[in-house]
């Protein structure tokens, strides 16, 4: 196997690793071992990848070889007395095989039958972002926290899709739901999120705000469940309303098949994945990009003159302006790339013993692709650790695409919901960039870009600002 740090018995190579910034100590480990190097996680050895060279042959180049999703336990069935609490192995992202084939086929081929890439859920992004607008209006141009702001505009387009309806602002039901998601991908950031994924056994068996996760994984399942039995009693199979109407007429199809991958299970399974990827991904980039929005003002202005140029005041944002607006599109790949949102990426396996890069990797071993370390390849990008749009901009400031380009991942595995959020990104910031000048109550040089946790995630550290009318 590759080489790296030699492990403890049970502890692993834990103690080498900083648990607040788990991929910083990855990138560390690779400039004395290299791009491919072994660690343990706890008793199991894992293969890391932290390059974008490294990735991109992986990923790219051996995508067979490399689809299959890893093992991680906090994805995977957990008990707690006999009673499960969560179990993503029937959706999209934690299955694999037929299963996740199955799945994942479904999944985009119903998605793109209500709207997916298409004029009708662009108008639907247009819409929400004008309720958002009015949001924002209300403020009176006074200080507020925009993160639920966010989730709900983000979370009704996927809802709108999935549910059939979206939910108004202030239904007190959904914003129990956003809550839940949002504690849920900061339990998955945090220490003990990954404390539990190097020792689920000794994790689980003790108290700590890591249960807190599934705590709210459930809570999430349960409001998808009741949603469904609402389906069920009015479900009318020559028009089906949405996503969990496709699903329950092809789990009535297959009601007779003993190896069905539709079943209740999985509908609850799989909504968790659409809803929950759907939601807080986006909605946690567009907070993460106002905040550095406010600390570099002179890109905002930018970003006004080239919205006043090509839109003007009189009409709403549409997804044809994106190829008229270079500055826009590579200040959002630049927030995408900077932010890092999933530094780590999702575990990956190998389908067989392999031989990549003169290192024999055996079948079912985990490897983690480091997504961080392709977003800030030196070799990639002129100054990794700085936000600068110019990364994605040519000598005559026209877009220039990258290979280190990589926040949706890549390969068999890259998100299937990537076009849709790149769509909602370029909506949503032109709409609100548009409509209003942000303005910070701290000075902006007390804004801190740095994730207030970083681990599955890097979780941006909460802050105000103020929406200005233009």
């Amino acid at each position: 196997m590759p080489p790296g740090p030699t492990p403890l018995p049970i502890l692993g190579n834990i103690l080498q690793l900083n648990g607040k910034a788990l991929f910083q100590s990855f990138n560390k480990l690779s400039e004395k071992y290299g791009p491919v190097y072994t660690i343990y996680l706890g008793m199991d050895p894992t293969v890391i990848l932290c390059s974008c060279d490294a990735v991109k042959e992986a990923l790219i180049d051996n995508a067979e070889d490399f689809a299959a999703r890893g093992y991680m336990p906090i994805l995977h069935k957990i008990s707690s007395g006999g009673q499960e609490l969560f179990y993503f192995l029937s959706g999209v992202v934690g299955s694999n095989g037929e299963r996740w084939k199955q799945m994942r086929r479904f999944s985009l081929m119903t998605l793109r039958n209500f709207g997916m890439g298409k004029r009708s859920i662009e108008q639907r992004i247009q819409e929400e972002a004008q309720f958002l607008m009015e949001e924002f209006r209300k403020s009176n141009s006074q200080p507020l926290d925009p993160t639920f702001y966010f989730s709900k505009a983000v979370s009704n387009v996927i809802c709108s899709v999935v549910f059939g309806s979206r939910f108004e602002y202030e239904d007190k039901e959904f914003l129990k739901l956003l809550n839940f998601l949002n504690q849920t991908f900061k339990g998955f950031s945090s220490i003990w999120g990954q404390m539990y994924n190097f020792y689920p056994k000794v994790m689980g068996a003790i108290p700590g705000p890591h249960h807190n996760i599934f705590k709210s994984i459930n809570g999430v399942k349960e409001f998808i469940t009741k949603r469904v039995q609402m389906h069920k009693e009015s479900l009318d199979p020559s028009d089906p309303r949405d996503f969990i109407d496709c699903f329950l007429m092809r789990m009535e199809q297959e009601k007779d098949n003993p190896d069905t991958e539709f079943h209740m299970q999985g509908i609850v399974n799989t909504t968790l994945d659409l809803f929950g990827a759907g939601t807080e991904t986006v909605s946690t980039t567009l907070r993460y990009g106002l905040m550095i929005l406010l600390k570099y003002p002179d890109v905002e202005e930018r970003i006004h003159q080239e919205i006043d140029q090509v839109i003007g005041r009189d009409r709403a944002p549409c997804i044809e302006d994106r190829s008229q607006m270079p500055y826009m599109e590579a200040v959002i790949h630049e927030i995408q790339r900077f932010i890092d949102l999933l530094p780590l990426g999702f575990p990956h396996k190998v389908t067989r013993d392999l031989m990549f890069r003169g290192f024999l990797i055996p079948k079912d071993t985990n490897v983690f692709p480091v997504l961080s370390s392709v977003l800030r390849d030196p070799k990639q990008f002129k100054n990794p650790n700085q936000f600068n749009p110019g990364h994605f901009l040519d000598d005559k400031g026209k877009f220039r695409r990258n290979d280190g380009f990589m926040p949706f991942s890549s390969g068999r595995r890259i998100c299937a919901g990537e076009g849709l959020a790149r769509m909602e990104l370029f909506l949503f910031f032109t709409t609100i960039l548009q409509n209003f000048t942000l303005h910070s109550p701290v000075d902006i040089e007390e804004i801190d870009l740095s994730p207030l946790l970083s681990g599955f995630g890097n979780f941006p550290r909460y802050y105000q600002l103020a929406f200005i009318p233009r």
